[in-house]
């Protein structure tokens, strides 16, 4: 029988089942690849993110960073633009993956 709404678990907080120690390396990367100054700046990086979060269809980091890119003043026309790149990306990728499956099965079909 399923459990009530109220008798559900809360869902753990990201990275629980990571141990403490990769946690602790994986969260000095991230801080270090975005609030480092280097030669993007955090508008330029939170744009690449979302696009690489659709990509990586990782709904978390999605909202995460269309979040952050608003509130550091990107626009919804960049944000836009961000999103209409990962999906010519998206397109690529099962283009190019049903061009790896016609060479294996010999077929052309509109050739």
């Amino acid at each position: 029988m399923p459990k009530k709404p109220s008798q559900r678990r809360k869902a753990p907080p990201s990275l629980s089942m990571l141990e403490p120690r990769l946690r602790s390396i994986y969260m000095n990367f991230y801080k270090e690849s975005y609030f480092v100054p280097s030669a993007l700046d955090l508008k330029t990086k939170e744009l690449i993110a979302i696009g690489c979060s659709l990509i990586a269809k990782c709904e978390g980091c999605i909202q995460g960073h269309i979040k952050k890119a608003l509130e550091i003043g990107a626009s919804k026309e960049e944000i836009s633009d961000a999103i209409a790149v990962a999906v010519g990306i998206a397109a690529a990728g099962v283009i190019d993956e049903t061009d790896k499956a016609a060479i294996k099965l010999d077929l052309h079909h509109f050739v």
